[in-house]
């Protein structure tokens, strides 16, 4: 059979395979032609024989030596145990599609888009998309090509080709190809693109003959260099290398002053590269270059790129990237042709104004990868003024079309114009929230499609300072850590509380750096533009005040060395030393070397207009988290509808009067001594109560009576300089300063002696909470405010304490009411944030007429996490897919959203009129939020920076 040349031809269909054989004498042809165009037949079988796919015999004679062409074809169905019933391949071309827009999780978003495109009558290149159920077949089987993907794969490669009239390694009619990536979510550069695919040197020839030689030969440069860097893995600057040289060579500038012999023998150079860099030669086969870009594309999926872009971005649940295969089209044909990248809106700004750029005579990855100055998109009109036209006709009909602001990419090949991938364009909050409201002016979307155009990370940029220019200082980020609590802060460094504190009097901008920080540093927190801790997550003590006062925060830079003794920091091999300037980004966690611009927070009309909107149709209410008047009225001013958590332990902090009468109270030995201590706090806590019920005139105020550990109330440091500091504030001798701080340490403080266990133990504490707390509400009520106090008791586990808590706080009530001669309603209730509080929520529930949720605390007991140390082992449970989510930034549905589900349920089994809210850090988290309302909810608290947020966040649930 030596002289016999055998071309097959497999079909798959769903049940069978038809093996076609074509058994061919060798022959002589009349007029051969110098690039005879392989048959249809051909083509497939070199695809076939490529991934040695099953041939039966056929049972033919061989033909006799010397006669004139002669093929017998046979179908022969055999069993195929690849089958399979799931399409894997779908095409698309102007006019029609078999995907729409609606199937992104299996086209990816840019095969959607491209097959919507196609649908309604844009000139779209033909072409296919394979599925992301593919790409996770191909994960699943080794990283090879599923059984039977490949014929499915011709089979869309000959409609494609139908379509053009053009042939992949055709030199009479070529067909070039793109090969991109395209997830589900937009994974912006993060996977890989192969152009002009389907070259190699007959082909460029017959590529030459029909349209040039500068522009076949520059196709094939460009070829050759990204099918190296991408699929072979030799790295373009190899290719660079070569490129400048030949420019540098010939004196010239631009790539698009090579000649048609500079590209020629530059094609040659880049071959050379591929043996240097691999020791092998170029593929010249299409289809074998088909087959290893569809690889490639597939492979990175799981780069080191994409991987971490999915971490940073919470991107989970997707089963990879499709291939699209496109027909090429191209810009680089001369002066007629050209290709942009826009936005069919300023999406900075918002304006309604095509935003983007071209470039004459250039493929895609020219406009972006800075090799030449692009032109601004509204100067194409001059250029091409026919293209431009129709470009303008199609955005307009894309945005009808889809009900948003779009990211376009196209081509002009000769004056014809091509729409290559359309995407719902990314945009700041200040662009997001003036897209949203001129679209419902235009018509073009209702309210309720309008609140769903707004992501809660805009709302972010909107309310809190940000850097001017984020690109300006990249080159002068040192370190980064944690994006604790959003926006950006200038200040010099400072490494103690105090220092913040001396500073801030002195009008200067300090940033708190500490290596953790705790309760007793509240006041420096509070005084410093911005806090960096070198441990520490999102949620810990640095995270949650800072969070809770709209101040940035970055937390857990694990870069840092503090040496708060002798005030500076390591960084790598920079020492920074206090009074030195240095800038963070609370939104990225970037520590950035000196003072860099701010811009002021954005609060605009179309804000007010839009969040107004977010108002009416959601149904749960927001609510905030405030411990001071100024934070109530902040959360006031942001839409909050009461105070969800007023953590009582904040105000001890304000003042040293304060803390002292802590302390004296603290190191009591006797009742009396201890009655005497928060007799000095009444009026500072009756004070403090009457501010926030006056910023929440007519609106419900929840505090929550004392909380922490006590021994967070006493200094840190050197012990013989806090004996000294706790003798002469108390009056009581070394000895029994000693034996109180033996007494009160503890294992373990978070689940020791704190809540309402204090008030059980101390019940003159709660006493003189409670008792500030309506004194503050009657003295207000007569002065014509209009107060709704509620009484949180914490900590609860079972019945019995909350119930000893109630007796309590109402025996006070009655004392007070009694002394003051007025009375005023007020609600008495707990925070669930022990699990076992949420399995008996139906007996509890019979003592409280609201329910708090503690997801904070509640998380870290389902889990058996510590908030504070979760930082350890958090990171590798996230990069290994252990945990899908930080569970103290996200809400863990299925565990500790059980237990919020369950308490709600039992509790209003036994209470139907009982109130339920969340006061967790999940109450500002949308997802969280989400979650929250559609389990029935009453309301969410969150920080007052926030509360836009949740509101939005609320509204989406609805929407």
């Amino acid at each position: 059979m030596s002289s016999i040349l055998k071309d097959i031809l497999i079909r798959s269909t769903t049940s069978e395979v038809y093996t076609r054989k074509l058994i061919k004498e060798k022959f002589e042809v009349d007029q051969p032609r110098a690039h005879p165009r392989p048959t249809s037949a051909g083509r497939w079988a070199r695809a076939v024989r490529c991934h040695g796919s099953r041939i039966e015999p056929s049972g033919l004679a061989e033909p006799e030596p010397g006669s004139k062409l002669r093929a017998q074809a046979i179908l022969t169905p055999v069993s195929d145990p690849t089958s399979t019933t799931k399409k894997r391949v779908f095409t698309f071309g102007k006019g029609r599609s078999e995907g729409n827009k609606g199937m992104k999780s299996l086209l990816g978003g840019k095969g959607a888009n491209l097959a919507e495109m196609a649908s309604i009558g844009l000139s779209v290149p033909p072409g296919l998309t394979i599925s992301t159920e593919a790409c996770q077949e191909y994960q699943q089987v080794g990283k090879k090509l599923p059984p039977g993907l490949w014929e499915e794969i011709m089979q869309g490669l000959k409609i494609v080709e139908g379509d053009m009239g053009a042939f992949l390694g055709d030199p009479s009619r070529p067909l070039l190809l793109s090969v991109r990536s395209g997830a589900a979510i937009s994974m912006p550069g993060m996977m890989d693109t192969v152009l002009n695919l389907g070259l190699n040197d007959e082909v460029v020839s017959g590529l030459a003959a029909k349209s040039g030689e500068r522009f076949a030969y520059d196709s094939f440069r460009r070829f050759l260099d990204m099918f190296g860097d991408v699929v072979m893995g030799i790295p373009h600057a190899l290719f660079d290398e070569k490129l400048e040289d030949m420019k540098s060579a010939k004196g010239i500038k631009l790539d698009t002053d090579l000649t048609a012999s500079d590209l020629k023998e530059l094609v040659e150079e880049y071959k050379s590269v591929y043996v240097q860099g691999r020791g092998e030669q170029f593929p010249s086969d299409p289809m074998r270059q088909l087959e290893l870009a569809v690889k490639a594309v597939f492979d990175s999926w799981d780069s080191p790129r994409a991987i971490k872009y999915r971490s940073i971005n919470n991107i989970t649940g997707l089963k990879g990237t499709a291939v699209n295969i496109q027909c090429m089209v191209f810009g680089n044909m001369g002066n007629t042709s050209g290709t942009g990248v826009l936005f069919t809106r300023n999406p900075s700004t918002g304006e309604k104004k095509l935003y983007g750029e071209f470039l004459i005579n250039a493929q895609g990855e020219d406009v972006v990868a800075g090799i030449r100055t692009p032109e601004d998109i509204q100067l194409m009109e001059t250029h091409l003024p026919e293209a431009y036209k129709e470009l303008v006709e199609n955005c307009e009909i894309l945005e009808r079309h889809y009900k948003d602001m779009m990211d376009i990419e196209f081509t002009v090949q000769d004056q014809r114009l091509w729409m290559l991938q359309c995407r719902t364009g990314k945009r700041t909050g200040k662009g997001a929230v003036k897209i949203a409201t001129d679209m419902v002016k235009e018509g073009l979307v209702d309210t309720r499609q309008a609140v769903k155009m707004v992501e809660p990370q805009h709302l972010d940029q909107l309310l809190h300072p940000q850097f001017e220019d984020v690109s300006s200082y990249k080159g002068s980020v040192v370190a980064k850590g944690l994006p604790a609590s959003p926006g950006a802060a200038v200040g010099q460094v400072v490494f103690s509380a105090e220092d913040a504190e001396a500073w801030h009097a002195q009008g200067k901008s300090a940033i708190l750096v500490r290596t953790e920080t705790s309760p007793e540093d509240v006041g420096g927190m509070h005084a410093a533009v911005g806090i960096l801790t070198a441990r520490g997550g999102m949620t810990s003590h640095a995270a949650v005040v800072a969070r809770g006062w709209g101040k940035c925060c970055v937390s857990g830079c694990s870069d840092i060395r503090v040496n708060d003794s002798e005030k500076f920091v390591v960084v790598e091999d920079k020492v920074i030393r206090e009074g030195e300037w240095i800038s963070l980004n609370g939104s990225t966690g970037e520590v950035i070397l000196g003072k860099q611009p701010l811009a002021p927070p954005a609060m605009t009309g179309d804000l007010e207009t839009f969040m107004a909107w977010a108002d009416e149709i959601r149904r749960i209410k927001v609510m905030a988290n405030a411990d001071t008047p100024e934070d109530a009225q902040t959360a006031r001013n942001n839409g909050a509808q009461g105070i969800g958590l007023c953590r009582t332990e904040h105000m001890f902090f304000a003042s040293d009067e304060r803390i002292r009468a802590v302390r004296k109270m603290i190191m009591a030995v006797t009742t009396e001594q201890r009655k005497n201590a928060l007799d000095l706090l009444l009026p500072y806590q009756r004070a403090d109560f009457e501010g926030i019920f006056r910023a929440m005139d007519g609106l419900p105020v929840t505090i929550r009576l004392l909380d922490p550990p006590l021994h967070e109330f006493l200094p840190e440091g050197d012990l013989e300089q806090i004996v000294s500091e706790l003798t002469a504030d108390t009056g009581t001798t070394e000895e029994e300063v000693y034996a109180r701080i033996e007494k009160l340490s503890e294992v373990n403080p978070m689940l020791g002696f704190r809540g309402c266990r204090l008030g059980i133990s101390y019940p003159e504490l709660s006493e003189m909470q409670v008792r500030a707390i309506l004194q503050a509400a009657i003295s207000l009520t007569s002065q014509g405010v209009t107060v709704y106090p509620e009484i949180m008791v914490p900590l609860v586990g079972t019945p019995q304490e909350l119930g000893h808590q109630v007796r309590l706080i109402r025996a006070v009530a009655k004392t007070v009411f009694l002394e003051m001669g007025a009375s005023v309603n007020y609600k008495v209730g707990t925070m669930i944030e022990v699990p076992r509080a949420a399995l008996v929520a139906d007996e509890i529930a019979k003592e409280a007429e609201f329910f708090s949720f503690g997801t904070n605390d509640l998380t870290q007991m389902t889990f058996g996490y510590s908030r504070d140390d979760v930082g350890k082992f958090l990171p590798v449970y996230l990069s290994k897919g252990i945990l899908q989510h930080d569970p103290f930034e996200v809400l863990d549905q299925k565990g500790v959203g059980q237990l919020v589900k369950m308490a709600t349920e039992r509790g209003r089994a036994a209470r139907p009129s009982l109130k339920i809210g969340i006061c967790g850090e999940h109450g500002g988290e949308p997802s969280s939020v989400a979650f929250f309302a559609e389990a029935g909810l009453d309301y969410v608290s969150c920080s007052p920076f926030r509360v836009p947020i949740a509101r939005l966040a609320a509204a989406q649930v609805v929407a």
